[in-house]
This record gives C-alpha cells, structure tokens and sequence, in this order.
C-alpha cells in the first residue's frame, strides 16, 4: 500500500517535470527563425562542433625575435682605424721631440748654437742626431708591433673587400598550435579568408556582413509572414525545409511570431574554411528586439513579451560553391 503511494507520487511528479518542460518549449520553440533550437542546418565537417565564440581581433604586436637570437654589434678588424696609441704617441712624445727640435733650430737652442757637442758654424750637433735616431727607432718599433698584431689576428678577421659568408640558419614554419586559444582562432579566420579571395578576388568583408545583416532582417520577416519562399534563394535547401516546419506549425496553430525594434549591434566574423569544394564563413549576429507570439485570432500574447527587449547572441553560417557565387544561410546555432 505505502509503496503503491510512493509510486504513484513519482509518477505525478515525473509527469509535472514533464509538463514544465514541454511548456518551456512550446514558449520558446516558435519564437524568431532559428531561436527555439540550439542547432540547426549543415556546417559541414563542423556541423557537430559549436560555432567559435567571437572574440576581439587582439592589437597588433612588435615583432618579437626568434629564441636563441643574440644581437650583435659589427667589429671592426684591427687596423682599420687609427688607434688612440697611435694617436697620443704621435701627437704627444713624437711630436714633442720634432717640434723641440723645431724650436731650438730655429730659436737659437743649443743646436743652432752648437751647444751640446754642436759645431760653432751652427750644423747639426750631436744631441741632434740621437734625437732623430731615437725617433727612427721608435717608429720602426712601433710598425713591427702593429704587424705583429695583424698577424695574430688574421684568422679571426675577414677583408672588407670579400663577402662575409653567415652560417646556414634552418627555417621552420611558426608554431600555431602554441598560440593562445584566441590567437589560434583570429590566424584560422584570417588563413579562411585568404583561401576565399584566392578563389573570389572580389570578396570584401565589409560588404559580406552587410549582406549578413539584410539576410537577417529578411529571414526574420518571412519567418514572421509563415512563408519562407519569398527568400528561398537565400537559403540551402535544409534550411529552407527546416524554418518552413517551424513556420507551418506557427500556422497550424493559429499563432503568429511578432518582431518589432530590431537592433542589429553588430555582425562579426568569426569563422572562415573551404572544404568539399564549398566556401563557409560563420559570423556572430549580436541584437536585441522584442520577439513574442500572438494568437492570429485575438492578438493576445502567447509567449515573450511586447515591453521587455530580448538580448541575444547567435551564430550564423552562410557557404557556397567556391568562387564568386551568391552565399547562403546553412545553419544558426545558439551562443554557447
């Protein structure tokens, strides 16, 4: 007896769960084209997937160098330049002594006067000759030490007037599947459509998401007259059959989908492939509008409302054959 009640409890209750259920979906299912399911139509190889979520194409960035990359700065060979022992030997000791030498020549020092082991007629005196051959000597020093140096380094410098040969450095293609999830998504959009307008070079993306959005507003308007013939040619024959069925059932149950302050904010990309000979290119519809059923008889509302706007977000994929041919809408699916 108490287990007879407890079963029948449960069956009242499975059967309200039921109800609510199916109240749910009569409130929802004949709302506008395509909004009463979570799927509908063909996107090919990628029908059983979800639409890819829109995200913000991301800023551009600086380019960043290959790893293991090190910046190097260019060398100059020894030699190539005067070096600054060069520079303060020459201007300061050698010059010293040469211009010492100048001055007493010329002064009255004790060359010109034949001090220091000098003749009295004033010729070259003896102090004289070992400042030149100290001079000479250094000088000689000096460039053997500089050969001596250039000969050191010679294999480890090229001449300028030979081409510098740089080692071989392998090329890899860039590394997509380490890219972050939004990354991944924007460089497969952008690969999509370089494949499209390789086939259709007047393809422009502005003008295809304004033939979006005139899509949308059609569709919705047929689905609203219960007659989708009027845009048969913008849509593939199962999207046709499939928002025919909804209409018609809208029709034999006397109701009526009302749309009303469309606001399409805007239409975005999200989705671009070729496959099976056929373009496809999924875009994100993001609008409000005030969506509701009325009874075709008394114009009472059935379901939404005609005050409180509806916000939503849906994805919707449009394909062709490949080349420059008319697109048409292939599948809606719902946000995620």
């Amino acid at each position: 007896m108490y287990i007879s009640k407890w079963i029948k409890g449960a069956l009242v209750l499975a059967s309200l769960v039921l109800l609510c259920a199916w109240a749910f979906q009569v409130d929802h299912a004949w709302a506008r084209a395509g909004g009463g399911r979570s799927s509908m139509g063909s996107r090919g190889s990628r029908s059983a997937a979800p639409s890819r979520s829109y995200t913000p194409p991301s800023t551009s960035r600086p380019s960043q160098p290959s790893p293991g990359y090190t910046p190097t700065r260019p060398t100059t060979p020894p030699g190539s330049q005067p070096s600054s022992f060069w520079r303060s030997f020459g201007g300061g000791m050698l010059g010293g002594l040469a211009g010492g030498f100048l001055f007493r020549s010329l002064f009255g020092g004790p060359a010109a006067q034949g001090g220091w082991g000098g003749s009295s007629g004033g010729g070259i005196g003896l102090f004289d000759i070992l400042v030149l051959c100290g001079i000479g000597y250094l000088i000689y020093w000096y460039i053997k030490k500089k050969r001596q140096e250039a000969a050191a380094t010679q294999g480890y410098y090229q001449s300028s007037s030979q081409p510098v040969q740089m080692p071989y450095q392998p090329t890899f293609p860039p590394a997509y599947d380490t890219l972050p999830p939004a990354d991944q998504g924007e460089r497969d959009l952008e690969q999509g459509l370089a494949y499209i307008r390789q086939m259709d070079a007047s393809f422009d993306e502005a003008r295809f998401q304004d033939q979006c959005m005139d899509t949308f507003f059609k569709v919705q308007g047929a689905y609203a007259d219960r007659d989708m013939s009027t845009v048969r040619n913008l849509l593939t024959g199962e999207m046709y059959q499939l928002l025919q069925a909804d209409a018609d059932k809208l029709k034999a149950e006397h109701q009526i989908n009302r749309l009303e302050n469309i606001a399409v904010r805007s239409v975005d990309l999200t989705e671009a492939w070729q496959e099976a000979g056929q373009d496809y290119i999924t875009v994100r519809v993001y609008a409000n509008l005030l969506d509701y059923n009325v009874d075709e008889a008394s114009g009472q509302v059935l379901s939404g409302s005609k005050t409180d706007p509806v916000k939503f977000e849906e994805y919707w994929t449009f394909s062709r054959p490949v080349g420059n041919n008319p697109w048409q809408l292939s599948a809606i699916q719902q946000a995620a």
